[in-house]
């Protein structure tokens, strides 16, 4: 989605899509929407060194222009179950600013019924993934979306619901190389596919990411007219979950 994105931009300098201090940074308070009303309020700084520039073309991407790239698939961004996935996340500046709109549909739909409220709001982080190729940045944006989710869900004493952020991150936030679709140790890149069933019941069903890239070359084909399931298998197909069962995952 967010590749897609980026073709409305031609005219903005090919930086690589990293972090910035995203309007979802300001504090999250149960209800309180984390849209950014004026993202260009703050200086930014959008180089964490000049070393890392050279070795990786790290520069950050301002808040303004996440904002003006969402706001070009605003439905889509909002949309609690549509899936993002950023192929150089860095600490997850786009990430956090999908989920914070994310979450604002879960509250506008569900604030008044907590037990759903928080199960979409897990569905909600679970249609967010990521990419990155530094181990440093990457932890950094499981940090930040968990923190986010955390925020919302408000009073979690045993910290189950923070647990299963943390497993859910833990496999939808990767270091990996985008290009090559491998991860670190040369084994294929792969992603879960999560879905809400209702009742407290989650799906998880993991796809090498190689094979989903496929998806869209199978349009004005003869598999056109085919389910997705019938034309790729998953890797691995996980029973229903609870949330507590999620947790229990630890990133497996």
């Amino acid at each position: 989605m967010l590749m897609k994105l980026r073709k409305h931009l031609g005219s903005v300098p090919c930086y690589r899509w990293l972090h910035c201090r995203s309007a979802s940074d300001q504090k999250l308070q149960k209800g309180a929407s984390v849209s950014s009303t004026n993202p260009r309020s703050a200086p930014e700084n959008l180089v964490k060194s000049k070393q890392r520039v050279v070795d990786h073309g790290e520069v950050f991407t301002p808040a303004w222009m996440v904002e003006a790239m969402l706001d070009l698939v605003k439905d889509e961004s909002q949309r609690i179950d549509s899936r993002f996935l950023e192929p150089a996340c860095g600490d997850g500046n786009f990430l956090r600013q999908v989920l914070s709109r994310k979450l604002s549909t879960v509250q506008a739909r569900y604030g008044e019924n907590d037990f759903e409220r928080r199960h979409y709001a897990l569905l909600a982080l679970m249609c967010t993934y990521g990419i990155e190729l530094l181990a440093d940045n990457a932890q950094d944006c499981r940090d930040n979306l968990v923190a986010m989710f955390t925020k919302f869900i408000g009073t979690d004493p045993e910290g189950v619901w923070r647990k299963a952020a943390e497993s859910v991150t833990a496999v939808n936030i990767v270091q990996a190389d985008a290009l090559t679709m491998l991860f670190p140790d040369g084994s294929p890149l792969v992603f879960p596919e999560w879905g809400y069933l209702g009742k407290g019941k989650f799906q998880r069903r993991d796809f090498e990411y190689a094979n989903l890239t496929q998806r869209g070359s199978f349009t004005d084909t003869l598999f056109e007219g085919f389910e997705f399931e019938d034309v790729f298998k998953s890797a691995t197909d996980f029973p229903q979950m609870t949330v507590v069962q999620i947790a229990e995952l630890g990133g497996n």
